[in-house]
């Protein structure tokens, strides 16, 4: 996966359409990322004896890779991601559109 922990990233389908958030986990075999406030849900919480009364836990769900795109950190629009050796002959993410190097 070309996207990974800690990016900045874009919704570009969906409901959450044109927000942005960073990615808290990504998980490979399900092709999909959480990002941190986007997508959340509600889970019903059972009583367990950390919590004596049951309750409702708001929570962020995952989000399909192919409806999220990198934010360009130059122009902070969404961008694709390719690859370059940079140097002592490393692989590095650039963006496509300005060409800078990803984080």
């Amino acid at each position: 996966m070309k996207i990974k922990t800690g990016d900045l990233v874009t919704i570009i389908s969906g409901d959450e359409k044109g927000k942005q958030g960073k990615v808290l986990k990504v998980l490979p075999k399900d092709n999909a990322v959480v990002v941190e406030g986007l997508n959340i849900v509600k889970k019903h919480v059972k009583p367990n004896q950390n919590n004596t009364k049951g309750s409702i836990v708001e929570k962020p769900n995952k989000i399909h890779v192919s409806n999220v795109a990198l934010v360009d950190p130059k122009t902070n629009k969404p961008t694709r991601i390719g690859y370059k050796t940079g140097k002592d002959n490393k692989k590095v993410r650039v963006a496509k559109k300005s060409g800078t190097e990803i984080k």
